[in-house]
């Protein structure tokens, strides 16, 4: 810097504008560390808020845990500033004050602040860390109590982790971003465990996690509570379950909107969380029962009953997450088939995917999405034959498949639609579910 402001281009007149600005603002479109947030944050002042702060990171469950608490917190009569990442269809789902999301105009002119320190502080930024210091100038001016925060990739050098967590939380654990991360879960959870600090809550979701997570905690001075450790939980025969934290017992669970095991789990880490706050004192098992009997997470094993088929849309990306999918299927069986919609960015590893769900699609979709970084779906095709599976459409797009695997499926068929955020998205566009 030289003292000397450079002239600044005219502000965008709305989000779209702002968004189409900030793909090309920066050379890359993923620029992992923390001084350029930390400059223009700074000049925001937004990184001491005086609300409680609450940082989920991990590499699946993040975004239902994340929900999860949201819910539970406004149950209790908290005021809450929610912030995740990818979205599906409207940029505002990513940034929710008392779960309904941030408005264009608010939005475009926390931007325009951010811009602005930007400028100042004359650095670049790239789209991810520019709206998260916009989520973060939205939150102080709203006076919510508690920041629910999201992180988008990894956890130390992350443009969330700018600011200190009161409670940190990391879910699972598992090889996913390999370009960024590495493929070592070790190193992965060392890399994830940058979030916790010293004499604060750091919860662990997982009850095998890598020995790097905890020790991490530990050497970091952090308080743990670990899955299996420090807090319990475990079903009950009715299909209800338990939750056992220290002074907390809550039995007679009800299981959520989300079927499976790992949905389960993150539920639990989301109570694990929440006893970490104040917030928390005095709640008994018969409100923590009724507040959790609503929870609903978009695309997250999401269970939906159009016409005479059951889908299920879920955006499980590698392999822990398309296992979990596998188990799910297993416990709930339909009268007819199973037919997948699949698709998955070129960078994930399908084979992973596809071997997770071996035996259990009768068929395979194959839509060719509009977008540069997918998996090109003859090639994906491929794949599906090498592992003796049966694709009956591809390559076409998302609206012809859809018309495709409808006029095909029949009664008590169920449609699972997996692979990434975008897939997911395309089908609830086309389907009307956004």
């Amino acid at each position: 810097m030289n003292g000397a402001r450079r002239p600044q281009p005219a502000a965008p007149p709305d989000l779209e504008g702002w968004l189409a600005r900030l793909e090309a603002a920066h050379p890359t479109a993923i620029d992992l560390g923390l001084e350029r947030v930390a400059a223009v944050g700074l000049r925001l002042g937004v990184l001491a808020p005086a609300a409680r702060v609450v940082t989920v990171g991990g590499t699946n469950g993040k975004g239902s845990v994340a929900r999860t608490l949201e819910a539970l917190l406004r149950g209790l009569g908290v005021s809450t500033a929610l912030y995740t990442s990818p979205h599906f269809q409207r940029f505002n789902e990513r940034m929710r004050l008392d779960g309904v999301e941030v408005a264009d105009a608010p939005l475009v002119k926390a931007l325009g602040r951010v811009e602005e320190a930007r400028g100042d502080a004359d650095v670049s930024l790239t789209y991810f860390e520019h709206t998260t210091l916009a989520a973060f100038d939205l939150f102080a001016r709203s006076g919510a109590r508690v920041w629910i925060l999201e992180v988008g990739l990894g956890g130390r050098l992350d443009a969330v982790n700018a600011i200190d967590a009161d409670v940190a939380v990391v879910t699972r654990i598992a090889r996913d971003h390999a370009e960024f991360l590495g493929d070592d879960l070790q190193a992965i959870a060392a890399e994830k465990a940058g979030i916790f600090r010293k004499g604060r809550p750091a919860v662990i979701g997982q009850q095998d996690a890598p020995a790097a997570l905890r020790q991490s905690a530990l050497e970091v001075g952090a308080e743990v509570a670990q899955a299996g450790v420090e807090w319990t939980f475990s079903a009950e025969a009715d299909g209800r379950w338990w939750w056992r934290c220290g002074e907390y017992h809550w039995g007679g669970l009800p299981a959520s909107g989300i079927p499976g095991c790992a949905a389960r789990g993150n539920v639990a880490t989301a109570l694990a969380a929440l006893v970490q706050l104040p917030e928390a004192v005095g709640v008994d098992a018969a409100a923590v029962a009724r507040l959790l009997d609503g929870v609903r997470v978009p695309g997250r094993l999401e269970r939906i009953e159009a016409g005479s088929l059951e889908w299920l849309l879920d955006v499980a990306h590698n392999a822990d997450g398309a296992e979990e999918l596998a188990r799910v299927l297993d416990d709930r069986t339909v009268t007819g088939q199973t037919r997948a919609l699949f698709a998955v960015a070129a960078r994930k590893d399908a084979r992973a995917l596809v071997a997770a769900l071996s035996g259990r699609i009768d068929a395979w979709y194959l839509p060719q999405l509009d977008e540069p970084d997918m998996r090109n779906a003859d090639e994906l095709a491929s794949q599906l034959a090498d592992a003796g599976e049966s694709v009956v459409h591809c390559g076409d797009g998302v609206a012809t498949t859809l018309a495709a695997l409808q006029g095909q499926a029949g009664p008590g068929d169920r449609v699972v639609v997996f692979g990434s955020f975008r897939t997911v998205a395309a089908v609830q566009a086309q389907q009307g579910w956004g």
